[in-house]
């Protein structure tokens, strides 16, 4: 044995380099791959990791979920990086709370776990536009996201500019828990420019250094490895496939795409579970069924990350969506990304899959495994009242407005998430007789309002229909005698873009023209809609503010009733509280929508997501206990058309996923 000195970076950024010395066997700290191995610090290592995203875990539990993880067996953790959760805005970036990834790799190292970095810029995840910021569909021209256009790379050189910096310091080699960094993901199943990936490869390079490992991730087919890989040592090719396939004929093709000697076998996406969409049974596979499959890659020595360790949750509007024979065929995704893994939404661990991948990774685990921690306590903390607060028209005055000709896209109002109010105006026909309206590209759903001032008085809007991207059929406006203007109101849902396939590029909204008769409507006022996203500041939420302050003009002790027929499919706002002892532990627990709608809910201005228990199959969302405070807790639920005829929602101490009528979808 003998001491050797090392360089270690100290983390805060720009911080000076510092020497320290170590004794470790005459090897220094470094992680390689050789001999088709995986090597940690000289000694053979054995991947078995799990992905776990710190954008859908509360960092108040980031911990938590770790030490689950350790208990499952696990010595590391994959994790995308969105960069649309980090630079919301051009131009603003964001690593404070749940974007705080330094804190979160530093807490990973803290507790003895590796991380496998998956950088992007493109992610999928079943995150919203794959993890492209929205604001790149509002650039004209329009940059051609995921391939080598100069545009879209100059924006790539300026984020990875940002992103790579923060992270350098915590790479194994500088002292940190980082051993291998992704370049894009699964590549080979959109497109093969590989000009694209050599200049990511160079970018990551200038400023991670040539001692990291980076590697892709490809689907486990001749055709995926060939498009999405870099032959040679410069890139690790890491596979997926289905968990039902023999992995072995897999890691032999995969040796064709690596260097000799470069090739050790790595499921860097083993799947637990699956990804639900609205509409659809909730995903569930066999326990014992995924626990086999993984023993068939440990028992001869392969590397496997679970795909998910822990799922989490789509907060906010940022759960992604697919689709499927073509653009139209819109799938997307529940606000629960459960994933039925073995670490539950809530960090639940006492279920079969948990229980059968530990024993599994017991038989291979180079350490003894941790005790099992026990679930945290739910509460049902019990009904709660709500008071309708106001509707969506009477509150447009409140909303940021952008006038046009023509209809425009969410992304080019500036409002890159949740809803866009068009209105605009047309002539009743002479003899009152009925109309046609189309919008022949609508994303992703937009309820249609029409109102006419001389009829009562103020113009109430009446709901006249609904038009879905996967359903859209012209509506008939009904005979309206009125003596002036008929007002068309268009309410556009953005429900969540694709994160996957040949149509990512989904701006959303109006992104036609909009008929009536034949005749295109034109002069449209876009109002936005303003409802805090995961990472906005509540302070700019005057629909949160009013419901606290009183400022919404119709009086919070009117208890107003919807009435029945169309007038109760307008969207409104709806308020309500409930206390929590000062003297009380607070506890997670679930929000039951059940005999709602579609719409979404947030509690003390945290927007807890989307739910649609019409459509299933989530009942019930998800409630962090650090969302909620020692006294009031504010719930304010925006409901699209069929409030709970009591106005009452239930605080329940379980999620339920029977919701609605469900078709099946594909097992693994």
């Amino acid at each position: 044995m003998f001491q050797l000195c090392v360089l270690q970076i100290d983390y805060q950024v720009g911080a000076k380099f510092k020497l320290y010395s170590f004794v470790n066997h005459g090897y220094a700290r470094k992680f390689e791959i050789s001999d088709d191995k995986f090597w940690k610090d000289g000694q053979p290592f054995q991947i078995i990791g799990g992905d776990l995203h710190y954008f859908r875990v509360l960092p108040e539990y980031w911990e938590d979920r770790l030490l689950r993880a350790k208990a499952l067996g696990l010595n590391t953790i994959q994790t995308y990086v969105p960069w649309n959760l980090h630079e919301p805005r051009a131009g603003t970036l964001d690593f404070e709370g749940i974007a705080d990834l330094v804190s979160f790799l530093k807490l990973s190292q803290r507790l003895g776990i590796l991380v496998m970095l998956r950088a992007g810029p493109y992610i999928c995840a079943e995150w919203d536009l794959g993890g492209f910021p929205p604001w790149l569909l509002a650039i004209n021209p329009a940059p051609r996201l995921r391939s080598s256009d100069p545009a879209f790379l100059q924006l790539v050189e300026r984020w990875w500019g940002s992103l790579l910096p923060k992270v350098a310091p915590l790479l194994y080699g500088n002292g940190g828990p980082i051993i291998m960094v992704q370049i894009e993901n699964e590549f080979g199943s959109y497109g093969d420019d590989k000009a694209y990936l050599h200049h990511l490869v160079s970018l990551a390079r200038k400023h991670l250094g040539d001692d990291v490992i980076l590697y892709t991730t490809d689907g486990g087919s001749r055709e995926t490895l060939e498009k999405g890989t870099i032959r040679g040592d410069a890139v690790f090719s890491a596979v997926d496939f289905t968990t039902g396939d023999n992995p072995w004929p897999i890691f032999e093709l995969q040796k064709q795409f690596n260097a000799p000697g470069k090739s050790p076998p790595l499921s860097s996406e083993f799947y637990t579970g699956w990804l639900t969409h609205w509409g659809e049974k909730n995903a569930q596979t066999s326990a014992d069924f995924t626990a086999a499959a993984l023993k068939n890659i440990l028992e001869r020595n392969g590397s496997a990350v679970l795909y998910m360790a822990h799922g989490g949750t789509n907060f906010g509007f940022y759960n992604g969506a697919n689709t499927g024979s073509d653009e139209s065929d819109y799938k997307p995704d529940l606000t629960s990304y459960d994933y039925d893994a073995p670490i539950g939404e809530s960090g639940d661990v006492n279920n079969a899959k948990f229980k059968a991948l530990r024993r599994v990774v017991e038989q291979y685990s180079s350490v003894s495994l941790p005790a099992v921690p026990s679930d945290n306590e739910k509460k049902a903390y019990g009904s709660i009242h709500v008071t309708k607060t106001g509707n969506l028209f009477e509150l447009i005055s409140y909303f940021d407005v952008v006038e046009s000709d023509n209809p425009i896209s969410m992304e080019s109002t500036g409002q890159m998430f949740g809803f866009l109010l068009y209105v605009t105006e047309y002539t009743a026909k002479d003899n009152g007789g009925e109309s046609i309206v189309s919008i022949p590209k609508v994303h992703d759903r937009a309820q249609v309002f029409i109102s006419c001032p001389s009829e009562d008085g103020h113009g109430k809007p009446t709901y006249v229909g609904t038009l879905e991207r996967w359903s859209n059929q012209p509506l008939t406006l009904p005979n309206t005698k009125c003596l002036s203007n008929i007002s068309l109101l268009v309410l556009v849902e953005n429900m969540g873009r694709l994160n996957y396939g040949p149509y990512i590029f989904d701006r959303k909204g109006i992104l036609s023209p909009v008929y009536l008769d034949g005749r295109i409507l034109r002069k449209w006022k876009m109002y936005l809609v303003p409802i805090i996203n995961l990472n906005e500041s509540p302070k700019i939420n005057p629909i949160i503010r009013a419901a606290n302050s009183g400022v919404i003009t119709m009086s919070a002790h009117r208890r107003l009733k919807p009435k029945s027929g169309n007038a109760s499919k307008e969207p409104a706002f709806y308020a309500g509280y409930f206390y929590i002892s000062k003297e009380d532990i607070i506890k997670d627990t679930f929000i039951s929508l059940t005999g709602w709608g579609k719409g979404i809910v947030t509690i003390n201005n945290f927007n807890i997501g989307r739910f649609w228990p019409l459509k299933g199959p989530q009942c019930n969302l998800y409630v962090p206990a650090p969302v909620l405070q020692n006294g009031k807790n504010v719930v304010v639920i925006f409901e699209l058309e069929s409030p709970n005829p009591e106005l009452v929602v239930q605080l329940v101490d379980q999620p339920e996923f029977t919701c609605g009528p469900r078709k099946n979808v594909h097992q693994l």
